[in-house]
């Protein structure tokens, strides 16, 4: 059996280096074909590059998460992959903040190196009593392979494991990460990644102050099954909370029993009005129609109050997409509007708690995959994706978006 992936033990502390803020005005309606190049401070509707793929010492920059810090500032996490754009192999976990609500960024600092191995599936949350930033996150060996994984092929010290690490510093220096796997992992479990997405603090209610933390899963083939366990319908969505500000965690909402129906995977969740909370999930390949599903939790998370259903309505591929409640407004949901393809990003609002969805703002045509939303002002949102010219990898970008917007069609 292989030693537990070495993590590093440095504190690594940012070196800021934030330049002027542009000029803002109202995001209005997006501009058709956003350029992910484009010059942000002189076109709010456009997208700039955060990270560029191929520069800064990373073959490519994947998995967006962005959150507002206490003390204001935007912190955008990404994986840094040094040897390509695989999902395997040698993958730090890095940032960059912003001052100025996105219209400049500081350089890269690496908040998590496993030395040659996978450190990644950033979810981000502010504990609302300590003010710390609360970082969940997956790591594995460097030399093995999603499908290894699922497939029961690989010893438990290079499988999926699952970590904790704060900042106290709004995210300019990070506790050493904290090993959590048993307690957020059930036996049967095989793949893990939390997010990847910004996680919630819940306000309201008997749980307000609960950090709940969207994850998923696989699952090993029942006794006597002839699955191997890499056949989609062993996927899953589930959540896991905190009550103490991210010390102690525990498993909350899942759905145990596959059925090749609704595939659950890459999961987002948001605080309706109310206290409800509301989990919108990509569809890993299921029967049902269309590639994203729901489900409503009424207990803070530690349970859904029914199965996951379809969310025909809502055109997507099979991809990661992120939630966002605005404060005194809809609900919004980012993922691209292609029913086949990685492009065309799109924000969707909706009025009545996710029952029914706006066409929503089209970001641009490009291509573009995985993403995640933070709140700007009372009306404007930030949208953090990967995306590109020719490719979906080539950045991973920020673009302003009035709420206004999302609420259209």
């Amino acid at each position: 059996m292989r030693p537990l992936p070495r993590i590093a033990s440095t504190l690594l502390v940012a070196a800021v280096t934030v330049g002027t803020a542009g000029t803002w005005s109202a995001a209005g309606q997006t501009s058709p074909v956003a350029d992910p190049q484009a010059d942000h401070a002189s076109d709010p509707a456009a997208a700039s590059a955060v990270y560029t793929s191929g520069t800064e010492g990373y073959d490519t920059f994947r998995i967006p998460a962005i959150i507002r810090a206490p003390g204001g500032d935007l912190l955008a996490f990404a994986e840094g992959r040094r040897d390509g754009g695989g999902d395997s192999g040698d993958i730090d976990l890095v940032l960059k903040r912003s001052a100025d609500d996105g219209a400049t960024w500081s350089d890269l600092t690496v908040v998590g190196d496993n030395g040659p191995n996978t450190f990644g599936n950033p979810s981000p949350v502010v504990d609302p009593e300590t003010g710390r930033v609360v970082l969940l996150s997956t790591h594995n060996g460097g030399d093995v392979t999603e499908t290894e994984i699922r497939a029961g092929e690989v010893e438990e010290p290079d499988s999926r494991r699952v970590w904790v690490q704060h900042s106290e510093d709004d995210g300019r220096t990070w506790t050493e990460p904290r090993e959590i796997t048993e307690d957020v992992k059930l036996p049967g479990w095989r793949w893990y990644a939390t997010g990847p997405v910004h996680a919630i603090a819940l306000r309201e209610g008997p749980h307000a102050g609960r950090l709940v933390v969207p994850a998923n899963h696989s699952s090993s083939p029942p006794e006597g099954s002839t699955d191997v366990g890499t056949e989609d319908k062993y996927y899953d969505a589930h959540l896991i909370y905190s009550d103490d500000g991210g010390l102690t965690w525990s498993i909350g909402a899942l759905e145990p029993t596959p059925d090749g129906v609704v595939n659950g995977n890459e999961s987002t969740v948001a605080e309706l009005p109310g206290g409800r909370l509301y989990v919108n999930t990509r569809n890993q390949n299921g029967t049902a129609p269309g590639n994203r599903a729901a489900a409503y939790s009424s207990d803070g998370g530690a349970s859904f109050d029914g199965p996951l259903q379809p969310v025909p309505a809502v055109i997507a591929p099979v991809v990661q997409g992120s939630l966002l409640q605005v404060q005194d407004g809809p609900l919004l949901l980012a993922a691209p509007g292609s029913p086949n393809r990685r492009e065309r990003l799109t924000v969707r609002s909706s009025a009545d708690e996710g029952e029914t969805w706006s066409d929503g703002a089209v970001l641009s045509e490009a291509p573009a995959a995985y993403s995640d939303l933070v709140a700007l002002t009372a009306d404007e949102v930030g949208v953090y994706y990967e995306t590109g010219v020719d490719s979906t990898y080539e950045t991973i970008s920020f673009q302003r978006l009035s709420v206004s917007a999302a609420a259209q069609g």
